[in-house]
């Protein structure tokens, strides 16, 4: 079982990764710092709550594990 801490760092973490690569990305494809950087965390943000999410959801599926 993982707790509640450890699933919102794990998707902290995965989110700063995810928002600095977006960033570059989105800076390359518009050349431009803002609106790169606002696609970027629009990503962020939609990015970590869909992660949060599923992983909560996997943690209560008990299908697979070895006990």
């Amino acid at each position: 079982m993982e707790t509640r801490q450890r699933t919102i760092l794990k998707s902290v973490v995965w989110t700063l990764i995810g928002l600095f690569s977006m960033g570059v990305v989105g800076l390359l494809f518009t050349g431009s710092i803002a609106v790169g950087g606002g696609m970027a965390l629009v990503n962020a943000i939609v990015g970590f709550l869909c992660y949060l999410i599923y992983e909560r959801v996997w943690a209560g599926i008990r299908w697979g594990r070895l006990i």
